[in-house]
């Protein structure tokens, strides 16, 4: 069952109106906002497509999902586990013998299992544009033997785009095809939907959200990019409308079969997905922990799954309470989105969910301590953490390689903030949104600074 905001109830006019105030309040360009209870799908949108162009935005709108599109690789890596033609737990190198990185020993040990739950350590932000053809996920693949290792495999927890890459090119060589192809004839084509692409062609023939980057001032200003390229596709450029979301995550919700009864994955691996496999160092309100593909947290004692997305000036939210058969997505192109999908979900799922979303950390009133010990530079692809000490408390400089224009970089200064011995926090430019950094050693391993769901080793 599927409506809009058009059905005039009651229930739609709060969620309409809150939408709408939110998206004046935080200066979000537009939004969708997509809820599923009980497979029942509702939804609802506000503000424009884009600042330049003026168009409307509407529930049939598309929206890039950006890395929750890493929920839809590991659906297709579940089906070929379910076909009995890939195991979790064999290195990656019994699909791809010629995959390599800078660690001969990494390259020979990394599963598929750690690739899909971030456990691999490889260096992973890498965005290589190897070209439009049918072969760029191979070519972005073999060009990754100059990317070098955070951390031995299964040792930590670091956010990896290109681990998603390998895992997409596991797909190619087992199906025959290319990653687009597998998301359209096993996922797309069996639940119906009728919005969902992968390529900019594709999406040309629809009603197309464009993404907003913020100028100086914070202010955002429509991006001259629309997507990220084609060979990072199943780390994330899945791109659809909230309702064709929504349906997909029914189905996980449906253990693993469609709304006209077709199984399209095993109940088996719909579980796996939604387990437990590795812990989240930083502390975070959204994860603490991650399945295969499903980032994981417990709210009022209830496990929710999700993922973020984020492109190209658009963002993508999606949480999924699997007990109360409940799910929200809202999908966004600039502004202050972060905050938004923060107001919104709170709303939706603690009133139709009964959970309450647990506090981001916030700094303390007790002193850090002596900080010195944290102070030294930490590095890794495309960025660098400078942590400074003055008197007595802790600043943190970062360069970072801006996504929408990968030669050139980016600084921003911060104070850090304690919140406890190891754990701190600043707050973006523009917004009130608290960053936690938590500062961490392996045993016999260097010292680490976790933040942004990344793990960056001290280099001096």
């Amino acid at each position: 069952m599927t409506q809009d905001a058009s059905t005039e109830t009651p229930a739609h006019d709060r969620w309409q109106h809150e939408l709408e105030t939110a998206v004046r309040d935080l200066g979000v360009p537009g939004a969708v906002l997509g809820i599923l209870q009980d497979g029942a799908v509702s939804t609802y949108a506000a503000g424009v497509l884009g600042l330049d162009t003026g168009v409307e935005a509407t529930p049939d709108a598309i929206f890039q999902f950006g890395s929750i599109g890493k929920v839809w690789t590991t659906t297709l890596v579940m089906q070929l586990v379910d076909e009995g033609v890939l195991r979790l737990d064999d290195p990656i190198g019994a699909v791809l013998p010629d995959v390599r990185v800078l660690d001969p020993e990494a390259s020979a040990r990394v599963t598929m299992r750690q690739l899909l739950s971030h456990a691999s350590g490889i260096d992973g932000d890498v965005f290589t544009d190897t070209g439009r053809g049918d072969d760029c996920v191979e070519r972005y693949v073999e060009g990754l033997d100059g990317v070098g290792q955070l951390h031995a495999p299964g040792r930590s927890f670091s956010y990896c785009n290109a681990g998603f890459v390998i895992a997409g090119r596991v797909v190619e060589v087992l199906t025959g095809g290319t990653w687009d192809e597998a998301v359209r004839t096993r996922i797309v084509e069996p639940l119906g939907l009728r919005a969902t692409v992968t390529l900019p062609e594709q999406a040309l023939l629809h009603r197309v959200a464009i993404g907003h980057v913020p100028d100086e001032d914070g202010v955002p200003r429509q991006a001259d990019r629309w997507m990220l390229p084609r060979s990072i596709g199943p780390a994330g450029l899945v791109s659809g409308t909230a309702e064709d979301l929504l349906v997909f995550v029914q189905m996980h919700l449906s253990g693993g079969v469609t709304a006209s009864g077709a199984r399209v994955l095993s109940s088996a691996s719909v579980e796996a997905m939604s387990d437990h496999h590795n812990a989240v160092p930083e502390q975070r309100d959204d994860a603490d922990s991650w399945g295969l593909g499903w980032m994981r947290r417990q709210w009022s004692g209830q496990t929710v799954i999700g993922h973020d997305g984020v492109t190209i000036g658009q963002q993508a939210y999606l949480r999924v309470v699997p007990s109360r058969s409940t799910a929200v997505v809202v999908l966004t192109n600039g502004g202050r989105a972060n905050e938004l999908a923060d107001r919104l979900m709170r709303g939706v799922l603690g009133e139709l969910a009964g959970v309450d979303k647990p506090p981001l950390p916030v700094p303390s009133t007790e002193p850090a301590g002596d900080v010195r010990r944290l102070v030294g530079t930490y590095e890794r692809r495309g960025t660098r953490f400078e942590v400074s000490e003055h008197a007595g408390s802790l600043r943190l400089r970062v360069t970072q390689q801006v996504l929408s224009a990968p030669d050139r970089t980016a600084t921003h200064d911060h104070v850090l903030e304690p919140v406890a011995p190891d754990l701190f926090v600043y707050r973006s430019p523009h917004s009130s949104w608290w960053v936690p950094v938590r500062f961490f050693s392996l045993p016999g391993g260097p010292d680490f600074l976790h933040t942004d769901l990344r793990s960056t080793p001290r280099t001096s």
